[in-house]
């Protein structure tokens, strides 16, 4: 009665490309300044504490005409049994009827979209002339932030990458991640010799492993965190004047991943107010007293909108507390969901 979409892993990695996610991350986070969508409650379960988890991150974009949800489990102990860590899919439906448009899987769409937020971040928020990126992590995400950060800013230079377990694990991702990045995603743009081209030139720069954050973190632009840490890996004496830094890897209660005095006297911007104070970045800051929900500038999609003031100088100091919402998840899986109907890629199924 009800046909929808289905699509796998390979073909949802085959159909996104950086560019387009950025610009669709881009309109959900405006959607959500004008209005226009809004977030479910989060639900979160742990299964066994440190061990297994799972999380249902939905919502509502009006101005889309969809709904749904994102859920996305965690079993530390797959990989014992030859299945991936995480496992996650998303459910697309039509907001005007409640009919189901697709389901997908969410891997591929929470790390695309999550790249894309960082990238997002860094183009509205850093110094134009930023030279010098500071991966902190170089786990799965570490590639899609790296090239979402090439695809949004122009003077990139040099990026570190810095492993808080392990230099030898971030110099063999020093080492290969050009060719990473040109296989797995700018081969994508071949169709598009200009900007093939571009995007080429721009990871034909220096990708080097450091052991030393402090000294890494003295001369970077931009930062970048996506790590699972749970204490301060960025102290505040080391950070320049001018730098930005988007946190990317405190999604739940009690993850911290850079000093909270950083945040005094730092223009601060987030995803989603409510989100960021109880499960991100924000949360140690807010609760340690050195910083007040009040001095949230805002969020991303009012910055992007011009509602609100971004940088204003050289010296200032930004932050960007992405903790990752449902709406990006959304809006990405429904581009998908339109391309692969053009393309006639996946399986449709009744309901």
């Amino acid at each position: 009665m009800f046909p929808f979409r289905v699509l796998n892993r390979e073909t949802v990695e085959e159909i996104l490309d950086m560019a387009s996610v950025i610009e669709t991350v881009e309109k959900a986070y405006t959607l959500k300044a004008t209005g226009e969508a809004s977030l479910f409650p989060l639900v979160f379960h742990e299964f066994e504490r440190g061990k297994a988890d799972m999380d249902i991150k939905s919502g509502h974009l009006a101005g889309a005409n969809i709904f749904g949800l994102k859920l996305v489990s965690w079993f530390g102990a797959n990989s014992e049994k030859g299945l991936p860590q995480l496992i996650g899919v998303v459910m697309v439906l039509d907001s005007s009827t409640g009919v189901p448009k697709g389901i997908l899987s969410g891997e591929p769409v929470t790390c695309m979209r999550t790249g894309a937020a960082g990238g997002i971040g860094a183009k509205y928020l850093a110094r134009k002339d930023s030279q010098h990126l500071l991966m902190v992590g170089s786990g799965h995400q570490a590639p899609f932030q790296i090239m979402a950060v090439l695809s949004t800013m122009e003077h990139i230079r040099k990026v570190t990458i810095y492993n808080a377990n392990s230099f030898e694990r971030a110099d063999r991702f020093a080492k290969t991640i050009k060719e990473k990045l040109m296989e797995k995603f700018v081969s994508r743009y071949q169709d598009q010799p200009d900007y093939y081209r571009m995007m080429a030139e721009r990871c034909e720069i220096e990708f080097v492993a450091t052991d030393d954050l402090e000294a890494a973190t003295r001369t970077a632009d931009i930062i970048i965190t996506a790590t699972p840490s749970r204490a301060p890996l960025i102290r505040k004496e080391w950070v320049r004047p001018g730098t930005h830094i988007t946190c990317i890897g405190a999604d739940m209660e009690g993850k911290q991943e850079i000093d909270e005095n950083l945040f005094a006297g730092a223009k601060v911007y987030v995803d989603d107010v409510n989100q960021a104070v109880h499960v991100g970045e924000l949360e140690i800051p807010i609760k340690k007293g050195v910083f007040r929900q009040e001095e949230i500038l805002g969020e991303i999609g009012q910055l992007i909108l011009g509602q609100i003031p971004g940088r204003t100088s050289e010296e200032e100091i930004t932050i960007f507390d992405s903790t990752g919402i449902a709406l990006q998840d959304l809006l990405t899986a429904e581009h998908v969901l339109k391309t692969a109907e053009k393309r006639g890629l996946g399986s449709v199924v009744d309901l």
